[in-house]
């Protein structure tokens, strides 16, 4: 997780609004559109954001499809420290 973390942070573009996106998850679930709102950001770029944390294992969605809402998993709280250190260093 901590490689996955790496990268996805800190070793491409997206990373800070990655960062952004997890940090709102840590306060409650939400889904795409509110993420979208909230963040200033374009709904397309969000949902691509969405994507590669679930395919990385940082979040998962609920099974509904109209208004998923994303969840951080337990594998990341356990990694919670380095995603702190990481964001440091972006």
């Amino acid at each position: 997780m901590e490689k996955a973390l790496w990268y996805l942070l800190a070793g491409t573009r997206g990373g800070k609004n990655r960062a952004r996106i997890i940090r709102l998850l840590d306060e409650r679930p939400r889904n795409a559109n509110q993420l979208h709102e909230e963040l200033g950001i374009d709904y397309n770029s969000v949902r691509h954001h969405l994507d590669m944390l679930e395919d990385h294992g940082v979040i998962e969605s609920g099974e509904q499809e109209y208004g998923r809402l994303y969840f951080l998993t337990d594998r990341f709280d356990r990694h919670r420290d380095q995603f702190e250190e990481i964001t440091e260093h972006v």
